[in-house]
């Protein structure tokens, strides 16, 4: 079973108006709301592909009420701890005229150490074979909280899988996490180095690895694709050239692909060829709809044929 863990989930409201211009009344189109963060992202790109998981998050207020709802609705199994904390909502917005992406993300407010306690408890309780633990911290939380859930996913022999960034990422250092996916300046960032080339990209990978970050690294660098790097393998996959009509929700969806494609013991060459599909065809949808499935299996052949 897939777990997914979400520390500051979201409400995603997106709408389209023709142009964005100063001190005018904008008329938008009805705006669309959809249930977001980076787990619960992941556990709705795993549904698209027909796998199970349950999305595991703090939820409070009425926008947490309304985050309940919209996953009841769309049918994806979900545990939500009671918190007192109003759930944070973000905005995406589509100019027409200029075909911009303008993305409003708010922060989280604290969360009570008695829900974050609960929540770490529910990890061990649902003793998961996979944990997939996926964005930003909420206020208060302290950087290693990430290493927290990687070290309550191994009690219970699950492998976790961490996607975040920034000193929450650069806390996981000796956590061995199974997996964890940086991008390219991430992975600089790590190592405290100014650049990388792409060609050097899996040797990094690799130092990352000594350092004892995670078994497996997937270094994302955007529309040119991604490395997966374990111990003793490097894989890259190209990304595929596909109309881009979205950015939203690209990378849950190629952790969710590579998640798949791991729970059923496929190679790492396969894993992340799948991910790259997914990550692609998000792109290919407006606001944060996601990827079709056929869109992703259809990339996937490109990516292992080419």
């Amino acid at each position: 079973m897939i777990l997914t863990v979400t520390l500051n989930p979201c409400i995603d409201k997106s709408s389209v108006v023709h142009k964005l211009e100063p001190e005018s009344k904008l008329r938008c189109a009805e705006v669309v709301h959809e249930p977001g963060g980076g787990g619960i992202n992941v556990s709705k790109a795993l549904k698209k592909l027909g796998c199970a998981s349950v999305a595991l998050f703090p939820a409070g207020g009425h926008n947490g009420n309304m985050l309940c709802s919209l996953l009841d609705g769309e049918r994806i199994p979900f545990h939500a701890v009671d918190t007192k904390t109003e759930t944070r909502e973000n905005w995406v917005v589509h100019e027409i005229e200029n075909n911009h992406q303008y993305r409003f993300t708010f922060p989280g407010r604290p969360v009570e150490e008695s829900v974050i306690k609960r929540l770490v408890d529910d990890i061990r309780n649902f003793s998961p074979s996979f944990v997939v633990a996926s964005g930003s911290l909420p206020p208060g939380l302290p950087d290693y909280f990430y290493g927290l859930i990687v070290k309550n996913a191994k009690a219970v022999g699950a492998k976790c899988i961490a996607d975040t960034s920034g000193t929450a990422l650069a806390a996981l250092k000796d956590k061995g996490a199974y997996l964890i996916k940086p991008n390219i300046g991430e992975l600089c960032d790590l190592l405290q180095i100014p650049s990388l080339s792409n060609h050097e990209v899996s040797d990094a990978a690799q130092q990352i690895i000594r350092d004892g970050y995670a078994e497996i690294i997937a270094v994302s660098m955007g529309p040119d694709g991604a490395w997966l790097v374990a111990k003793d393998e490097k894989h890259f996959a190209a990304a595929p050239k596909v109309p881009k009509k979205s950015t939203v929700g690209a990378g849950d969806s190629m952790v969710a692909g590579i998640t798949y494609m791991l729970q059923q013991h496929r190679s790492l060459k396969e894993c992340i060829a799948f991910g790259v599909a997914c990550g692609s065809a998000a792109t290919m949808n407006e606001g944060t709809q996601l990827f079709k499935k056929t869109d992703a299996e259809m990339l996937f052949q490109h990516i292992l044929n080419s």
